[in-house]
C-alpha cells in the first residue's frame, strides 16, 4: 500500500532557466573510478557521501515504501550534480526538483526512485523513457539494465542529454529527439515504459508498444492541477489494468498530446 501524499512530497514544477553546456567543465572535474558492480557504467567518487545521505535520509526513510536494493544502489551511483546546471549543482542532492532550462525540470530524487522501483525492472529488461530532460532518469535506469531508450521532444535538451550521457560513459543508452507521444516503435516491444511528463491520458502508442506483462508508469492529469501517478499493466491476455500510486505534479507532455 502506498502512503498518502502528506507523507511524501509532491513533485513541484520549477520555473525554466537556460541550461548552458557547463556540464562539460564539471565532467572534467569528476573523479571516475572503477566500481565493483557488474554494470559497465562508470562509477563516480565525487560527492559520494552526499549521495549516500540522499538515499538514507530522503529515499529509504522509515515511512518510505522504496526498498529495492538495486534501485537504492542506482541512486547512490549516479552523479546527480552533473545533470543540473552549474548554478544549481550545490543543491543537487536536496529532495527537490530543479530547473534544467526550456521550462523543464529534473525530478526530485524521491520521485525518481519511486517511479523507477514501480517499473520492477529485470536486469535485462528493455525500457523506454518519455522525456529525457537532462538524462538523469535514463542514467538511473541504465544502472538496472543496459537496454534503455529515451525520447525528448525539445531539441536543445535532447542534444545536451545525448552529449552528457556519452561524455559521462553511459554508452548503452539510446537517445532520440522526437514526440514521445508516439513512443519509439523501432525498438518495441518494451518490458517497461516510464513517462516523466504529465498527460491527460495514456498515449495509445505506448500501450501498443508495451509487451504483454509489461508496465507503464505515468503521471496523468491536467497542467494546472495535481496529477495522479499511475501504474498501467498490460496482462498476458492484453487486458489493461491501472493502479493509482501517489499524487504528483509534473510539467506537461507537449506535441501530439497538446492537440487531443
Amino acid at each position: 500500500m502506498f502512503a498518502p501524499s502528506s507523507v511524501f512530497p509532491v513533485e513541484e514544477v520549477a520555473p525554466g532557466k537556460v541550461f548552458p553546456s557547463a556540464h562539460m567543465g564539471a565532467r572534467l572535474a569528476v573523479q571516475a573510478v572503477q566500481g565493483k558492480s557488474t554494470s559497465t557504467n562508470p562509477a563516480f567518487s565525487e560527492r559520494q557521501a552526499e549521495r549516500e545521505a540522499m538515499v538514507k535520509e530522503q529515499i529509504e526513510g522509515k515511512y518510505s515504501p522504496i526498498r529495492a536494493p538495486r534501485v537504492l544502489d542506482a541512486m547512490r551511483r549516479v552523479p546527480r550534480h552533473l545533470f543540473v546546471p552549474k548554478s544549481r549543482q550545490k543543491g543537487a542532492y536536496r529532495d527537490t526538483p530543479l530547473p534544467i532550462g526550456h521550462g523543464q525540470t529534473i525530478s526530485q530524487p524521491y520521485i525518481v526512485a519511486f517511479m523507477t522501483e514501480a517499473l520492477e525492472l529485470a536486469p535485462e529488461a528493455r525500457v523506454l523513457e518519455i522525456g529525457t530532460g537532462s538524462g538523469y532518469q535514463a542514467a538511473v535506469l541504465a544502472e538496472l539494465t543496459p537496454h534503455v531508450y529515451t525520447v525528448e521532444i525539445i531539441e536543445p535538451l535532447a542534444e545536451m542529454a545525448q552529449q552528457r550521457l556519452k561524455s559521462l560513459g553511459y554508452g548503452t543508452i539510446s537517445t532520440k529527439q522526437g514526440d514521445g507521444y508516439h513512443g519509439w516503435k523501432e525498438h518495441a516491444p518494451y518490458d517497461a515504459i516510464i513517462v516523466t511528463c504529465a498527460a491527460g491520458h495514456v498515449p495509445p502508442p505506448l500501450i501498443e508498444q508495451l509487451k504483454p506483462g509489461g508496465t507503464i508508469v505515468i503521471p496523468v492529469g491536467g497542467v494546472y492541477q495535481v496529477q495522479m501517478l499511475m501504474k498501467i499493466t498490460k496482462k498476458r491476455d492484453h487486458a489493461i489494468v491501472s493502479e493509482q500510486l501517489i499524487p504528483v505534479r509534473f510539467v506537461p507532455m507537449t506535441g501530439r498530446a497538446d492537440k487531443r
